[in-house]
């Protein structure tokens, strides 16, 4: 089945075909230019989804898809794994977090492998949402690993972001210093079930007034169920991007720069060349510069 054959078949609802065509696209072997999906505009449909490891980021996109499930939306989850050292594959880790995985038709969950990629994100994760909203899914939720530049470069790909924090681990300072609180549309401290997370609310509410645009810091509890509804209400009413849309761009571009060259033919000659001292980075990038190979 090649690839326009796959996204005809997605496009109908057969999901063996959905995984087929991610698996092209996420190869290289397909792309969002050749098989004409529609271009993204600011309609909030690309959610990131991110946050410091152990905050309960699967637990708690899990109960938003079971809601949003029983609103009759179907919705896709691209979910951001680390990659195996020995296969390169995604560890599956948060897929198994996720019960709607199995438990919903109206849900569909993919796992992704960061391939060890600088910035933490597959270089065509974005064409793999892409294609999920060309066919039919109301909406795509991508969570990342949670560690380094990929909670950061998620603006690159998602149309809004949620932070997910939790009680007493300091993740508010983390945030702080990655600049993540200033990049999210919303901020759910998760685990307000512990003692301790109101203040911790009011901790990071105190910090983003200074900023002079807070975004809404809401309380949430994935093993209880509180705070559900109130997350998803203020996920359903986010208008035009809170966060400047130059910071968007910036990592967008960063983005294509990382993927044009991970995505190079001769990605590989090229290494080899540096490591037989033939040639020099500077030298490389002049060339890349001038449209060369």
């Amino acid at each position: 089945m090649d690839a326009t054959e796959a996204f005809n078949a997605a496009k109908a609802g057969d999901r063996r075909s959905m995984a087929r065509l991610l698996t092209l696209i996420e190869s290289g072997e397909a792309n969002g230019a050749e098989l004409g999906f529609s271009s993204r505009g600011e309609d909030c449909r690309i959610l990131g989804v991110t946050g410091s490891p152990g905050v309960g980021k699967s637990c708690l996109v899990d109960r938003l898809l079971h809601a949003w499930a029983a609103a009759g939306e179907k919705v896709a989850v691209l979910a951001i794994d680390p990659s195996s050292p020995v296969t390169g594959g995604a560890l599956l880790g948060d897929r198994m977090r996720m019960q709607a995985a199995d438990d919903l038709d109206e849900v569909y969950v993919r796992s992704v492998a960061t391939r060890n990629q600088p910035g933490g994100l597959p270089v065509r994760l974005a064409a793999m949402a892409e294609a999920l909203l060309d066919c039919g899914y109301d909406r795509v939720v991508v969570e990342t690993v949670g560690t380094g530049q990929a909670e950061v470069r998620i603006v690159a790909v998602a149309d809004r972001v949620l932070l997910v924090e939790g009680p007493a681990r300091g993740d508010s300072i983390q945030a702080e210093k990655a600049g993540l609180l200033e990049l999210a549309d919303i901020v759910a401290v998760n685990k307000a079930d512990l003692d301790g997370a109101d203040r911790f609310a009011d901790e990071i509410r105190g910090s983003l007034e200074l900023t002079g645009q807070a975004p809404p810091v809401l309380l949430v509890s994935a093993l209880e169920g509180t705070g559900i509804p109130e997350l998803v209400s203020a996920l359903g009413q986010l208008g035009p991007a809170r966060v400047a849309q130059r910071a968007r761009w910036r990592e967008r571009l960063l983005s294509e720069w990382e993927a044009a060259l991970l995505t190079r033919d001769d990605l590989e000659q090229l290494l080899d060349r540096l490591e037989a001292g033939d040639t020099s980075v500077p030298e490389i990038v002049e060339t890349f510069y001038r449209g060369g190979g």
